[in-house]
């Protein structure tokens, strides 16, 4: 899933109304549905433009998508309040009952600059629920509406990322269910760390080649495996995506092997790409595709961020691999990568947590 450089910036203009309760119910559905309030006959105009923004492939052995579209009228959205994910769509003057909805809920500054700024959108977090997204997209006349769709497509596609992973984030990351001594041994011997789960187990601690592997459900038909590796002393010619492949390749080549070593991971060259992005205020290459046994037979998706840390002059690879050949991959490559991203070096960790993490270390336990 694909995380852009840019920046979604956007003016959250007030609503005319917000939530009465105080105490807001957690938004409620599947985190890949982005609800559509449109009428029939201008959704049908717009479909093809926000379902090039949204309803983006991933690289899976089956095509899946980042997003599903489903199109409710504005008479429902009762019914959709609570809803992660909205979209609230019309031109504004077209007179349809959802451009009459729009004009309901924002005031005349607000109007005129969706009538006629491209860049403005109006975004609304928490508006009904805790955890909740709503968009307003609407333009003087739908020519101009589908232009600023297609403008903004990228934009809009990080910040229902963004809002996505925050709230995965919040349902994975717990205190109870983490494994604070793993984290401790990585940040003491290491200098970095990430959220490990508590089914997640060391499977390989090389130090001579900088390579650790956390795998969850080995043997099983869902399993999921994330490794780091990283390169001392080195310097940012390796960011390349030539240069990704190989490491990447080399490294399942030797660690990613079948138990009776006749077969071993490799990037399968068909599904493959890689573009820039922003790693956590960090400049990163993405890359995102299939893996594949050498001898084929099996496979799945994988990720990888790979980044130069200047302070450290260290190269950093994050990795995450899918293989559940029976179940639907999307949710689990998006809550792969956001264990990803909770990737830390010592030096962006307090001193107080550092040595919490590190006092959790019991040397008598084979992690």
């Amino acid at each position: 899933m694909k995380k852009y450089l840019i920046l979604f910036f956007l003016t959250a203009q007030l609503f005319l109304f917000i939530s009465c309760d105080s105490v807001q119910k957690p938004a409620t559905g599947f985190e890949d549905e982005i609800y559509i309030v449109a009428d029939s006959t201008e959704y049908e105009e717009l479909k093809l433009a926000l379902q090039s923004v949204f309803e983006v492939e991933i690289n899976t052995p089956l095509p899946e998508k980042l997003f599903t579209l489903h199109r409710i009228s504005s008479n429902q959205i009762d019914k959709a309040q609570r809803k992660k994910n909205i979209v609230i769509v019309a031109p504004l003057n077209s007179g349809s009952y959802t451009s009459q909805y729009i004009k309901s809920i924002t005031d005349k500054e607000v109007q005129q600059k969706l009538e006629t700024d491209n860049d403005f959108i109006l975004s609304k977090y928490d508006l009904w629920a805790r955890g909740q997204l709503v968009t307003i997209l609407s333009a003087s006349n739908m020519q101009e509406l589908e232009f600023k769709i297609l403008r903004n497509k990228d934009n809009l596609l990080f910040a229902y990322q963004k809002e996505s992973d925050k709230r995965l984030k919040e349902s994975l990351y717990s205190p109870k269910y983490e494994r604070k001594a793993i984290e401790g041994l990585l940040l003491r011997d290491y200098g970095w760390m990430v959220y490990v789960q508590a089914d997640f187990k060391l499977a390989k601690n090389d130090k001579e080649d900088k390579f650790v592997w956390l795998r969850r459900s080995p043997g099983s038909d869902m399993e999921r495996w994330i490794f780091v590796h990283w390169i001392d002393d080195a310097t940012p010619e390796y960011l390349n995506a030539d240069s990704i492949k190989s490491i990447r390749n080399r490294l399942t080549e030797k660690f990613y092997q079948t138990a009776d070593d006749s077969a071993y991971v490799v990037i399968a060259d068909s599904f493959y790409t890689t573009s820039e992005v922003n790693f956590n205020n960090r400049y990163a290459l993405y890359t995102q595709g299939l893996w594949e046994l050498n001898i084929k037979g099996m496979g799945g998706p994988f990720i990888n961020y790979t980044f130069y840390d200047e302070k450290s002059r260290r190269l950093y690879m994050l990795d995450g691999s899918i293989y559940a050949p029976k179940y639907y991959k999307r949710n689990l490559i998006q809550q792969t990568d956001v264990i990803l991203q909770s990737f830390l070096t010592r030096d962006e960790i307090s001193k107080e947590r550092a040595d919490y993490l590190i006092d959790k270390i019991d040397e008598s336990i084979k992690y």
